[in-house]
């Protein structure tokens, strides 16, 4: 479960995933449309055999100087 650059894939830094109020599936993924228990990339590379292809890292925030 790795991307092409050899880094695996973490969904938490992904723009797609998000955190649901269902406690049954408390991970999301936009992108894909669907909830789940465990981390998403988990259930795409399961699923597909590919690591997920619709990793879209986060930008990176920015310090609170001012």
């Amino acid at each position: 479960m790795k991307e092409e650059n050899g880094s695996k894939v973490n969904c938490f830094q992904c723009v797609h995933f998000v955190i649901t109020w269902d406690p049954k599936y408390p991970r999301a993924c936009k992108l894909f449309g669907f909830k789940s228990a465990r981390v998403p990339s988990v259930s795409v590379h399961e699923d597909s055999g590919f690591a997920c292809l619709g990793f879209a890292k986060k930008a990176a925030k920015k310090a609170n100087g001012k």
